[in-house]
């Protein structure tokens, strides 16, 4: 079975853009409105990541993408974006809509923290004039509010689960703690790194304390749901002032610079066929300029000055970057034929894959199915017409068959 897409949170307190960038992002239409807690139930839509088609680097003319896009050479690859209730101070003890939006949050892989960086909203999400409300406070509230819940559902009878490991080897102690939180998506391996990075190894886990536990919990989270920083509404006044400080402030965090209502007026004016533009360009061209009035032609004047002072809107870069940066995803492409690139129906890299890097083509055959996996006998890499066997770590762009003594039933 194909690899699920990973599948990214979109946070933050409410009327920060976050309706915003998710419709932007999925053109999906969101329930857009200025008043706190309008996004009730998850939206849940697809996204993509960007990124130069395999085609292009091999020299062919063209691919016949099937699971993903590829518009001029580009390839476009599904992502979930889940876009969720929004947070307040206290939301970790049920204040607002927070357990239902925490809960929402199990699944994700990566969030993307959407920040008002003009201060024009207060805590509570309330319009408030630009500039008079501080965005850091923002930044280290939610991501407080995130790292609370995760410590006080974790926490719930830790004292009797914690007697129970002392007598564990540490690979038992592991496998134990893995299980107890893998309705969070943590998976074994940031359970092992977190006890390795905290010194809790050699510790009996019933022995922590207070402070080692929440250490370790919040360890956890920042492995498994890490979180980017968008600094929205950089298209308002105040903005530019806000990010220089918090990056100063903040020199460990990654801000990248958005603006999710320009990007969103880009995508319409795309559909419309107003202009030509592709999500992740620095810049788009006029179509049909006899069909733009003098206010949109202004908008969009506008619009350009910022792609060029902040190279894009910053939606297709926050996604790209959670992914690829983020989560360290790789592309590989799956053929049939090593020789033409195509499956067993003659299409041109049909598949792009986003799998983790260090995954195995061992790996990759069980993802492409379980009879591929269980009869793995090698791997040719096609474009460098080499052999390799399971345990070969896959390379960004690599085009792979596998080669098994059971035939896939896809």
């Amino acid at each position: 079975m194909p690899p699920s897409p990973p599948i990214i949170g979109v946070i933050g307190k409410t009327n920060v853009g976050k309706s915003t960038f998710f419709e932007a992002a999925t053109m999906v239409p969101a329930k857009i409105e200025n008043r706190p807690f309008v996004t009730i139930e998850p939206n849940i839509g697809v996204g993509y990541v960007r990124k130069i088609c395999v085609h292009t680097l091999i020299g062919l003319p063209k691919c016949d993408a099937r699971n993903s896009l590829c518009i001029e050479g580009y390839r476009f690859i599904p992502v979930k974006l889940l876009d969720v209730a929004g947070l307040v101070k206290g939301a970790h003890e049920g204040r607002g809509l927070g357990n239902k939006f925490m809960d929402d949050l199990r699944q994700a892989d990566v969030l993307l923290h959407i920040v008002d960086m003009s201060g024009s909203t207060d805590a509570e999400g309330n319009p408030v004039p630009p500039g008079t409300h501080d965005p850091l406070e923002d930044i280290l509230t939610i991501e407080n509010e995130v790292n609370e819940w995760f410590y006080e559902r974790i926490r719930k009878d830790w004292e009797r689960f914690s007697r129970g490991l002392d007598s564990m080897s540490l690979d038992e102690v592991v496998n134990a703690i893995a299980q107890r939180v893998s309705g969070f998506s943590i998976r074994r391996e940031h359970v092992a790194l977190s006890l390795r990075e905290l010194n809790l190894e050699s510790k009996k886990p019933s022995t922590w304390s207070e402070d080692e536990l929440k250490e370790f919990v919040i360890r956890l989270r920042e492995l498994s749901k890490p979180i980017v920083i968008v600094a929205n509404k950089m298209d308002i006044p105040k903005s530019e002032e806000n990010y220089r400080r918090i990056k100063e402030t903040l020199p460990g965090k990654v801000l990248i610079p958005a603006s999710a209502a320009y990007e969103l007026a880009l995508r319409k004016a795309e559909r419309l066929g107003l202009i030509k533009y592709l999500p992740g360009d620095k810049d788009f061209t006029l179509v049909n300029e006899e069909r733009i009035n003098s206010k949109q032609r202004k908008a969009l004047e506008i619009i350009e000055g910022f792609m060029r002072k902040y190279e894009g809107t910053g939606v297709q870069a926050a996604i790209n970057y959670a992914v690829f940066n983020v989560l360290k995803m790789i592309v590989v492409y799956p053929v049939e034929d090593p020789h033409k690139y195509t499956d067993s129906f003659g299409n041109i890299l049909p598949d792009a894959y986003l799998v983790r890097e260090g995954t195995t083509a061992l790996e990759l055959a069980y993802l492409i199915h379980t009879d591929l996996g269980k009869g793995f006998l090698h791997a040719i890499l096609a474009r460098e017409g080499k052999r390799v066997g399971g345990s070969y770590t896959l390379k960004d762009n690599d085009v792979v068959k596998i080669v098994s003594a059971k035939t896939s039933k896809r």
